[in-house]
């Protein structure tokens, strides 16, 4: 494997990030991961959208985006997959060993591996911490990612594949790197951005695409929809066939079914929405 690290490929064994990097010393970076198929990404316009909104939020510099993409093709090219998790990780670079950035600029790194098509069906499980909706990160795509370990960790202790967060006043939020969409009386529902979730660019896309809609819901609507569906860069669409101990009836049901055709064809058709 071949990455990217501060503008030149290196070879894995030679790809090394500083001890002082900020991105690893307090978790002060942002980072995308996009789908390749073939060698070609899905989406980047749009991963490098949020890549760019990220960085303000965090209150880094904005992405050079042509090295970006530059930094992109060259480790794409450098790693033929078929199917691939293209990594793009901005931090805030070298710093003090304490919150306080530094002066010498952010660091970014690229990086390739190989991916595995997802099951067509998961499980999921509801956890007790929250999303903070009001907080400083709120919708941001950071490194801080350690309680979404923890929660994942206790999914795949429970056999499912993601786990479930509330925001803070009970509402439905999102996965630990998914967003929900749920069916009540055959409409499709999604958390707002303003329930705490990403902004997920799959999220988008599906909702644009499938006509879904916005909507505040508490968390226990798990317990009652006719249909449950993740959505993510490398899940796309996939059904919820059981959320901690409910059983849903089992395959994807016929809107959740409709939408995984739907994405399939849209996104093959234009690889760049």
């Amino acid at each position: 494997m071949r990455m990217w690290v501060n503008g030149e490929l290196r070879d894995a064994a030679d790809a090394r990030v500083s001890v002082l990097d900020h991105g690893l010393t307090v978790g002060d970076g942002i980072f995308e991961t996009v789908r390749t198929t073939g060698g070609r990404p899905f989406a980047l316009t749009r991963h490098l959208d949020r890549l760019t909104r990220s960085a303000r939020g965090l209150g880094l510099p904005d992405p050079d985006l042509d090295e970006v993409r530059r930094a992109c093709a060259a480790v794409v090219e450098a790693n033929p997959v078929e199917l691939g998790r293209l990594r793009i990780t901005y931090t805030g670079g070298l710093s003090p060993l304490g919150s306080d950035r530094g002066n010498d600029g952010p660091g970014l790194f690229v990086a390739l591996g190989e991916a595995a098509r997802r099951p067509d069906t998961t499980a999921v499980i509801t956890v007790p911490w929250t999303r903070n909706e009001r907080g400083a990160l709120a919708g941001l795509k950071t490194t801080s990612y350690a309680e979404n370990v923890v929660a994942l960790a206790r999914a795949h202790e429970r056999g499912a594949s993601e786990a479930i967060f509330a925001n803070t006043v009970g509402q439905l939020c999102e996965g630990t790197g998914s967003n929900v969409f749920v069916v009540l009386d055959g409409q499709l529902h999604t958390p707002p951005v303003s329930s705490g979730c990403l902004a997920g660019i799959t999220r988008a896309l599906a909702a644009e695409w499938c006509g879904a809609v916005e909507s505040d819901l508490p968390l226990d609507v798990l317990e009652y929809a006719e249909e449950i569906f993740l959505t993510s860069t490398l899940r796309d669409v996939q059904a919820v066939h059981r959320v901690d101990g409910r059983e849903l009836p089992g395959g994807p049901g016929p809107v959740t079914a409709k939408a995984m055709r739907v994405f399939e064809e849209r996104a093959g058709n234009d690889l760049d929405p």
